[in-house]
């Protein structure tokens, strides 16, 4: 739309952040034991289940889990959604989330235990975003710090976390946030973000 000579620009929304929002939350009002052990990622059913290296992004073992995830997708999904394209942004998403699915069956090929949980995706983004936006000043606990030293501090509590067990696939986070580096920096390069 042109007004006094100018060009208007319509401001963005973060229509893909606010779908992908949506879809986790109704995916979780409707969770139970059977959604996550059919469509969870178990690594030992990969080859019968291939699908539900998507299927359990939007799957969550909780409501922190489903909270802290959903918090983050909305404070960085919407800060980086508006600053890259629509298909990078999906690209970063979806990628993130099935490499750290890979990572975790390479990892534990014979585990039954499904993983569940969009936090590759996230951990996806935050490495997308601490590349773009390396100064950016964010909250890690009590403590700010620049994005680029944060992002580097997840990925350390991921390594160290591989190796410690617990209920945490350690390795999908690790593997989304390296997806995250490489997509953040190919765009960067290429100059197209703002």
């Amino acid at each position: 739309m042109f007004q006094d000579g100018y060009l208007r620009v319509q401001p963005r929304r973060p229509t893909i952040t606010i779908s992908l929002l949506i879809a986790n939350t109704l995916v979780f009002l409707f969770s139970s034991q059977f959604l996550i052990q059919e469509f969870g990622f178990a690594p030992k059913n990969f080859f019968e289940k291939p699908w539900t290296l998507i299927t359990s992004m939007f799957i969550h073992g909780g409501f922190t889990h489903f909270f802290w995830n959903m918090l983050a997708l909305i404070m960085f999904g919407s800060f980086l959604e508006l600053r890259i394209s629509r298909k990078n942004f999906l690209l970063i998403y979806f990628v993130a989330g099935i490499l750290g699915g890979l990572a975790y069956w390479i990892t534990s090929p014979f585990s039954e235990i499904p993983a569940v949980g969009a936090s590759g995706c996230i951990y996806g983004i935050l490495g997308a975003v601490a590349i773009l936006y390396p100064t950016l000043m964010v909250w890690v606990g009590l403590i700010p710090m620049p994005m680029i030293i944060a992002a580097c501090f997840w990925a350390l509590v991921s390594l160290v976390g591989i190796f410690v067990p617990s209920n945490i696939a350690h390795q999908a986070h690790l593997a989304g946030l390296i997806v995250g580096f490489y997509f953040g920096h190919r765009i960067k390069v290429s100059g197209e973000y703002s």
